[in-house]
């Protein structure tokens, strides 16, 4: 699911200024958004397992989310965060019932 944080969003005053860039919890948020809009609502809480930050992501810029459902007793999905061919973050996701790794 493809997205785009606008150079004016709230998240950006103060994150870091002369250089925006995009926080992880609002490239999260679009994460969280994009497996609901295929699976529909998450229950909360959530959990996060495993979270790679690996390159930023600035005001403007288009990435896309990919996701995987994992096999397990509870719902859970690995996920990465694409601008173009460069991983941005990747990770997964998983409701709070689900047992730790």
């Amino acid at each position: 699911m493809p997205f785009t944080i606008p150079p004016d969003h709230a998240c950006l005053p103060g994150h870091f200024p002369g250089r925006p860039l995009v926080p992880g919890v609002v490239v999260l948020e679009r994460v969280v958004d994009a497996i609901e809009a295929v699976h529909g609502p998450l229950p909360a809480p959530l959990r996060l397992p495993q979270v790679k930050f690996l390159q930023p992501l600035l005001p403007g810029e288009v990435a896309d989310v990919a996701i995987e459902v994992l096999d397990g007793a509870a719902p859970r999905w690995r996920f990465r965060v694409l601008r173009g061919d460069t991983v941005l973050a990747s990770g997964e996701l998983a409701c709070a019932s689900t047992a730790a790794p």
